[in-house]
């Protein structure tokens, strides 16, 4: 395994991420053709990141043949759009990186769990938008460098509207919180078009931090704007479960759920369908 610390900045008034790579080492008596990579964006309310949602799934995926990494991006007091540059940055670095790393540089995705599923859908909406070219220093003819193979987004925050949580978008705005079209903008659901990749979505019937209609909305939208979208609403589960099972239990025992535990290898079907066996 290639595991090393990527430090990545748009430009130096910004403050730093951090983007961890857990690569498939390539042997010379092993046939291994170029692999998706997995750009994993852990939770934390844009308040914190969390550990239980970031290199346990990295190790997971690399079991089923993906390439991953997890991106450490900023929280607050950073405001937006801070991370989704940082993000942009790693998906670029990654595609310029792709031939050494032995990735294949169309089947990029994007995973997100909670503030880091509104982070991977904000950018599955953004990522050609002329702000975010313009930091990077890419012409409009280079968007294309910068366009995800598909998201993946665990029990997600989605809307800014009823069913919102509430305290990402006060972390993530700042004091920007009150500017109700700022707001708007980010509610997901009602920025669906075109340049949104395939989705997968899962979330827990029992979740009361963030409603399991935020997912609702979100595969709703997708289906109305003709996006290809998965969406399992397990039931059970509440809100932050990672892996659902004992490899990512909380130190209070919190994070088992036998019932939602398959959501990766649903999640793994689902990416076969775009990558074919990997």
């Amino acid at each position: 395994m290639i595991h090393e610390k990527i430090k990545l900045a748009v430009d130096d008034m910004m403050e730093e991420a951090v983007l961890t790579t857990y690569l498939l080492s390539r042997y010379e008596d092993v046939r291994m053709e170029p692999a998706p990579l997995i750009i994993i964006c852990p939770g934390g309310g844009y308040e914190m990141l969390s550990n239980r949602e970031a290199e346990q799934f990295a190790i997971q995926w690399n079991s089923r043949g993906y390439h991953a990494a997890v991106l450490c991006y900023s929280v607050a007091p950073e405001t937006f759009p801070t991370a989704l540059l940082q993000l942009a940055l790693a998906v670029l670095y990654v595609r310029k990186n792709s031939e050494v790393w032995g990735v294949d540089p169309k089947r990029i995705f994007l995973e997100g769990s909670s503030a880091g599923g509104h982070l991977a859908a904000c950018y599955g909406v953004f990522w050609k938008r002329p702000y975010v070219l313009k930091a990077l220093g890419l012409e409009d003819e280079m968007a294309e460098q910068l366009r995800p193979a598909g998201l993946i987004l665990n029990y997600p925050v989605v809307t800014s509207g009823r069913y919102a949580h509430e305290g990402s978008f006060q972390n993530l705005l700042g004091e920007a919180a009150a500017n109700v079209q700022l707001k708007e903008e980010l509610s997901i659901e009602k920025q669906v078009n075109d340049d949104m990749p395939p989705v997968f979505i899962w979330h827990g019937g029992e979740d009361t931090t963030v409603p399991p209609e935020n997912s609702l909305l979100l595969a709703m939208a997708c289906r109305e704007a003709g996006i290809p979208v998965e969406l399992h609403l397990y039931m059970k589960g509440a809100h932050g479960l990672g892996l659902a099972n004992k490899l990512t239990q909380a130190p209070d025992g919190f994070g088992i759920e036998p019932s939602c535990e398959s959501w990766m290898g649903l999640a793994h079907a689902w990416m076969l369908g775009f990558c074919g066996e990997v």
